[in-house]
């Protein structure tokens, strides 16, 4: 099977594509198997994707302009442009199989791929994974141009159309790897036997979540806790000089494998992008989350309120966050902890990889692909 995946500009993108094209090429029926990812050189799949060893295509793409402007002249001269690269990339490829998972990139991709298809010269199969609970201005526009949606959740009320599957958002191998607190804490060389709270706000860092945990390390942490922070790279010089030399608090830049630190945390706070939410639910992990206020169609914050209704997190808005609430909430959710670890457990999904993988099978039966 030949595999494209497009998509970029934030980790919530990129982690599922990777997580996608690593269960493809462990799929026996699969073999023999080749991936190739589209996303753009400026967004943080340039870097991601090949430290992961896959390789990796640049084409040109810009956000989609939600007013009138003069910029939207810019913007379709732009994926005009990136529209014929990917017709390249596209013709040297020669996919059976392409997956869009999110971000302005996948757009110029697809209309590219759909368009080869009209003219009869692919057979390739195109589906568009949906990893929040709002789809955004990109996704809603090639919804119609794909075979199948695959949504990670689903709002309540919502009934699936017939081109829609339930499937969840896939996670890489090594998140689900089994991990106990006091192997985490190892790893993280951080004290086995304190409480841990893990700071962590995606894979660019969040300012807000830094300052109110740098100002309880400063105002005096509870006997008995430890901070992790995972400042990301923007923040970590500043919050590592205010932290220096203060106890019971550990500073990093940015984990490219996250596993210890979800193990290691008694609770997490973090932001609610679908990625970081899907290897919560895989590591079944209790949460604190404040959504990102600004992210387009405020997705977070519907992806926060969908995700807590299972009882294992709790929603903050970010307005609301400062070092005293956030002593105050989290003080609140380990008076309840056993609790929220139990529904966090009862809340871990199936591998959704499994669950891609039967639906690109389901494709082979019914078309004759030959995977």
């Amino acid at each position: 099977m030949k595999l494209v995946l497009s998509g970029g500009g934030t980790g919530g993108h990129v982690y599922p594509a990777l997580a996608i094209a690593e269960a493809f090429a462990q799929e026996p029926s699969f073999a023999p198997f080749e991936a190739l990812f589209v996303g753009t050189r400026e967004r943080l799949e340039a870097q991601i994707v090949p430290s992961a060893g896959m390789p990796i295509a640049f084409v040109h793409a810009a956000p989609l302009a939600r007013r009138l402007s003069l910029s939207i002249f810019s913007t379709i001269v732009t994926n005009a442009r990136g529209f014929v690269e990917a017709l390249g990339v596209l013709h040297r490829a020669r996919p059976d199989v392409l997956i869009a998972t999110g971000g302005y990139v996948a757009l110029p991709v697809v209309a590219a791929l759909r368009f080869v298809r009209a003219l009869g010269r692919s057979k390739a199969r195109i589906a568009l994974l949906e990893p929040n609970a709002v789809a955004g201005l990109t996704n809603r526009l090639l919804a119609p141009l794909v075979d199948e949606v695959w949504l990670a959740v689903v709002p309540p009320g919502r009934v699936l159309g017939k081109r829609e599957h339930l499937v969840g958002t896939p996670v890489r191998a090594a998140v689900r790897v089994p991990m106990t607190p006091a192997e985490g804490r190892r790893l993280l060389e951080i004290d086995p036997l304190k409480t841990t709270i893990v700071i962590m706000g995606g894979s660019q860092g969040a300012r807000s979540l830094n300052d109110a945990a740098t100002g309880l390390v400063e105002a005096g942490l509870p006997p008995g806790w430890q901070l992790v922070i995972v400042a990301g790279e923007r923040d970590f010089e500043r919050v590592g000089a205010r932290l220096s030399g203060r106890p019971s608090v550990r500073v990093l830049s940015y984990l490219r494998e996250p596993r210890a630190a979800y193990a290691a945390a008694d609770v997490l706070v973090t932001r609610a992008g679908a990625s970081t939410l899907a290897e919560l639910a895989a590591t079944a992990v209790p949460a604190l989350l404040v959504p990102y206020p600004h992210a387009s169609d405020d997705h977070q914050m519907h992806n926060a309120y969908a995700y807590a209704q299972s009882g294992s997190a709790r929603v903050l808005a970010d307005a609301a966050l400062d070092p005293a609430r956030l002593e105050a909430e989290v003080r609140s959710m380990l008076d309840v902890l056993p609790a929220l670890q139990s529904a966090a457990r009862r809340a871990a999904q199936s591998d959704p990889r499994a669950a891609i993988v039967a639906r690109v099978k389901a494709w082979s039966a019914a078309n004759g692909i030959d995977p």
